[in-house]
């Protein structure tokens, strides 16, 4: 045994290895947050600042604010603290931050207790709200980070338009969304593979690399046969699924969703060339950040926010991955098609749209209403791509929604 091994509760950290357990189990993290949690604990008699786990973690290549917050999550939860609870890790105003776990040597080097190859997954509790958040691997390998809260039947949630499961709870854009669809339901949602709590390592981005990554979130969960719900792009990869399992999906539920991303369902001249405009657009606010470019994009998901929103939105979307990421995100779903396969569904479906949705246009709705054979169509009021907690149709969806899953 080495000086660098550390016990804290049930986990133990190997310093040395590169290494972090919990009761005997390989803990799954991502090398960075491994890399800020070595050095916490190394140094854990002082405050180390923002700069310095920058220069660590970067190895002289720039580490962005974000990212480090993001890594700094990843940490939270693979030891089990969050930046409510703080019990370990804890934030030390203006910008630093020190390791505050009572830590003993460690009797013996950790090893798996099976044997065998290490654990995919850690859970972490989210303090009081009784969430839970897990990872798991897709087929590729990417670590997908996947959460479950609420008490009832299940009712999974595909992946969407940026997301960031621990920063989702308390954001104004999603917490709504949480609060509504655990009521009465285990509410299992994950963040999409590029973003999030998921690697940012993105590798492969086809329909077939989204529709894994939600199969082994289904897997990971243990759940057999379950509603489905997808929104926005996420509509696309809940299709998909449903075609390709429908053994899996009781219900399917999608809103403001869509078959054909923009670029495919372009069929003249004057559409073709506004889907390119409007990729230049999304493409020159990712790339430069600029305030201008970056407002006229979210405007087309809160059609009726203010401008304060619209930039609220936007600095949302550079925490839940990096400028590159977002691009690749922008570009792929501009040319996703599921439009082939979405009679194959054979569940009941339940298809919500705001009549004026200003980011995907309701004939995307009337689209999959003819394509799926078992599938009714309500349209609400609004232009909000994404419903809002003030949406005068937001508890409209909700009331759909129970309803649909109650028959």
């Amino acid at each position: 045994m080495g000086d660098a091994d550390f016990r804290f509760g049930q986990y133990v950290l190997d310093v040395d290895r590169r290494r972090l357990d919990h009761g005997g189990h390989r803990v799954d993290i991502e090398p960075q947050a491994l890399e800020l949690l070595c050095h916490l604990v190394e140094h854990r008699g002082r405050v180390v600042t923002e700069e310095e786990l920058r220069d660590r973690i970067g190895h002289e290549h720039a580490v962005t604010e974000t990212a480090l917050a993001t890594w700094m999550s990843m940490a939270r939860i693979a030891i089990g603290d969050s930046e409510v609870r703080q019990q370990l890790i804890r934030s030390v105003p203006p910008h630093g931050y020190r390791f505050v776990g009572h830590t003993t040597p460690a009797a013996t080097r950790p090893t798996d207790r099976t044997g065998g190859p290490t654990l995919p997954a850690v859970t972490a509790e989210m303090g009081a709200d009784h969430e839970v958040i897990r990872f798991c691997r897709s087929a590729d390998g990417t670590r997908i980070a996947y959460a479950l809260a609420g008490q009832g039947p299940p009712l999974v949630k595909t992946a969407n338009w940026l997301t960031h499961l621990h920063l989702d709870r308390t954001n104004p854009m999603w917490a709504h969304w949480f609060e509504g669809l655990t009521h009465g339901r285990q509410l299992v949602r994950y963040d999409e593979r590029g973003c999030g709590l998921s690697s940012w390592e993105m590798g492969r981005f086809t329909i077939d690399d989204l529709v894994a990554d939600l199969h082994a979130v289904v897997e990971a969960a243990g759940l057999d046969r379950f509603p489905l719900l997808g929104v926005s792009q996420g509509g696309a990869v809940a299709v998909a699924y449903a075609a390709r399992h429908p053994e899996r999906v009781s219900h399917l539920i999608l809103t403001s969703a869509y078959a054909r991303g923009q670029q495919i369902r372009a069929g003249s001249d004057d559409e073709r060339d506004a889907a390119e405009v409007d990729l230049n657009i999304a493409r020159a606010g990712w790339r430069s950040q600029d305030s201008s470019f970056l407002r006229y994009f979210a405007s087309q998901f809160l059609a009726d926010a203010t401008p304060a929103q619209w930039d609220a939105f936007a600095a949302y979307q550079r925490e839940t991955t990096s400028a590159a990421n977002g691009l690749r995100f922008i570009e792929e779903f501009s040319r996703i098609d599921v439009s082939g396969i979405a009679d194959q569904v054979s569940c009941p479906t339940l298809i919500v749209h705001s009549r004026d949705d200003a980011r995907v246009p309701v004939a995307q709705a009337l689209e999959l209403a003819t394509l799926i054979p078992d599938s009714r169509l309500i349209l609400l009021e609004g232009r909000n791509h994404l419903l809002t907690a003030d949406d005068a149709a937001w508890p409209a969806f909700l009331t759909h929604l129970r309803t649909f899953l109650s028959e």
